[in-house]
């Protein structure tokens, strides 16, 4: 199958990854109706479609925290991507900055900060959550800023994690131990692709920024077992003072749906706040990204930059995010179905898709340049 839209990665994905993976990134929370949200809240949008403009050069470019991108678009945290393809963050790093967009490594990425600044061109994003253990914190942080990192990603909507039946349907929690070895060893070998790229060639299979606190000789099946032991349930507003004081540059907190929680971010330093659902994977049942980024926006104010996911699926997505008050979005199961289904070639096409549609897009509703992308191209 050859790839001719961003959506095709999906069913490559599907077809390449063991189940127990696939089944990670493709589902959501519960019985998954804030997942159907997000998309469907999305493509509902419709466009004004402008005819008679001069529309023979596109500009695309923006610039977030005195940085310039080739487009408003940033590469998502997602935990253990790197399972998806050999060493998969390294290679999403390199895709992301030949195109000229920001990569933002997860803290529970299967590679580590030093890895990915080993593969990476141009300095990545870093994204962390509130950790039980405030010493490892500040390590952490003072290895991404060694790293060279200029934006900290704080996720606010996972004090505890969502719960996804789909993942222990599959295997990959809920089955600890021999048994679930077992299962998992047992789908990797119907894909011998993968097994022998990612289960063979690909190792170590840790989460590398926290391999330092896990047991040694510890594995996948470790993966939950360490958020649900190691995330604070009870952080507030006020955590976040420690976060600045461990970090000087802008910091984007991730998480914001309501225009409450997005007053109190601005009002507590944030430079950023991604509106954000954790793609459907946390409360079941919560608004789209979609229906909640317009009052955000105005909460804010442009008193701090707005970024948007869920359910962004093309080029044709973006500028409806754009349009609805973002300034940027960011995209993570897009990405991740394009690692596993072409590696790094696959993320450097999809990129290529992104922007194509996100050109066209804006010639037929009359937008020249990013900055005049707002509640006017709407119908």
């Amino acid at each position: 199958m050859k790839p001719a839209a961003p959506t095709d990665y999906r069913e490559l994905a599907r077809r390449r990854l063991p189940p127990f993976l696939f089944e990670y990134i493709d589902g959501g929370a519960y019985y998954e109706t804030t997942l159907g949200r997000n998309r469907d809240d999305l493509s509902a949008i419709e466009l004004r479609q402008r005819v008679m403009r001069d529309v023979s050069s596109i500009d695309i470019g923006t610039e977030w925290f005195g940085q310039k991108h080739a487009m408003p678009l940033a590469l998502a945290p997602i935990g253990i991507a790197g399972m998806n393809a050999r060493r998969g963050e390294t290679q999403a790093v390199a895709a992301a900055n030949a195109h000229g967009v920001p990569f933002c490594l997860s803290t529970v990425g299967l590679c580590d900060i030093e890895e990915v600044q080993q593969a990476a061109s141009a300095p990545f994003w870093f994204q962390l959550y509130m950790i039980r253990d405030r010493g490892f914190m500040r390590d952490l942080l003072a290895r991404a800023k060694a790293a060279g990192c200029p934006a900290l990603v704080f996720t606010l909507d996972m004090p505890v994690p969502g719960t996804r039946y789909r993942d222990y349907r599959s295997g990959l929690a809920g089955m600890p131990g021999l048994r679930g070895s077992l299962k998992r060893v047992g789908q990797a070998m119907m894909h011998p692709r993968w097994a022998w790229d990612v289960g063979v060639r690909g190792r170590p299979h840790g989460l590398g920024n926290v391999a330092p606190v896990l047991e040694e000789g510890s594995g996948l099946e470790d993966f939950f077992a360490w958020m649900r032991g190691n995330f604070d349930p009870t952080v507030t507003w006020r955590d976040l003072e420690f976060v600045r004081e461990a970090w000087d540059g802008p910091i984007i907190l991730k998480g914001i749906l309501d225009p409450e929680d997005a007053r109190e971010a601005v009002a507590h330093g944030a430079d950023g706040v991604v509106v954000s659902n954790h793609g459907g994977r946390q409360l079941d049942g919560a608004v789209s990204s979609a229906r909640a980024l317009p009052a955000v926006a105005k909460a804010v104010d442009g008193r701090a930059t707005i970024f948007a996911d869920g359910g962004i699926r093309s080029g044709l997505d973006v500028l409806r995010m754009l349009a609805l008050g973002a300034d940027g979005v960011m995209i993570g199961r897009p990405w991740v179905y394009a690692l596993a289904g072409g590696g790094q070639a696959g993320i450097t096409h999809l990129l290529s898709l992104y922007e194509a549609e996100l050109r066209v897009a804006m010639a037929l509703t009359g937008a020249t340049h990013i900055n005049q992308v707002d509640a006017s191209l709407l119908a």
